[in-house]
């Protein structure tokens, strides 16, 4: 997986950006760094990468912020992101995911941990999409081929996991599916995330539909289903 694929890491810690350097080129990646988010900004300017592992706690603009630049810029918003932080609590990993992030990373982390999330999330940009390149439900439709989306006909920007589970409930035919099912249609197996994550994912889609955020079904103590009528509560 890591033949040709370039990384840009984001990180003021000296040390850390140098050892998560040496580490991933040891890996076989092409590596880039930047030390504060305005020279990361820069370099995505220069060169978009195959992924980013972004720090949150950054000097100049933060990692939140700078993860938003990123997905509001239509030439880099495909672009995978992975953040970094000391910081465990949820707050701060729903405030990573809400601004796009596809993954999230507790500092301190051990080098397979990383290595492990940074090809599952490789693994999911370059994998084929759904079996249909063209998915539809009701005012929702879904390119797999380029992974775009529109609702009522309006293009709609979502992250590379936003859209995997957007086409996983999609393709479901209106079945429930767990929070576990989900996670591993959408991002594989191996890679361990609460139900808290899944349900901040499934808010930013459904903020995402806009007026049909509706045809998203929560189940509850079950997990979700998609239906191309936005009426209706969720289930108890």
């Amino acid at each position: 997986m890591s033949q040709h694929k370039h990384i840009l890491i984001v990180d003021d810690e000296r040390d850390l950006l140098e050892l998560l350097q040496f580490n991933l080129t040891k890996a076989g990646y092409e590596i880039t760094t930047a030390s504060n988010g305005r020279l990361a900004l820069e370099s995505l300017s220069q060169r978009a990468p195959d992924l980013i592992l972004l720090d949150i706690m950054l000097p100049e603009l933060s990692g939140t912020e700078v993860a938003g630049r990123i997905r509001a810029n239509p030439s880099t918003a495909h672009i995978p992101i992975i953040m970094l932080t000391a910081k465990g609590e949820d707050v701060d990993q729903i405030v990573g995911l809400t601004v796009g992030a596809d993954d999230y990373v507790t500092k301190p982390f051990s080098n397979k941990v990383l290595l492990a999330r940074i090809e599952a999330v490789l693994r999911r940009s370059s994998k084929p999409g759904p079996d249909n390149r063209m998915l539809t439900l009701g005012p929702v439709r879904v390119s797999s081929d380029t992974h775009e989306v529109w609702v009522d006909d309006q293009p709609v920007k979502l992250t590379l996991t936003e859209f995997r589970l957007l086409s996983t409930l999609m393709q479901a035919g209106g079945k429930v599916l767990t929070r576990s099912a989900l996670m591993n249609k959408a991002i594989g197996p191996g890679i361990t995330v609460t139900e808290r994550t899944i349900d901040v994912h499934m808010t930013a889609i459904r903020k995402r539909l806009g007026p049909h955020a509706g045809m998203i079904k929560t189940v509850r103590g079950v997990g979700y289903r998609m239906t191309p009528d936005s009426a209706g509560s969720d289930e108890s």
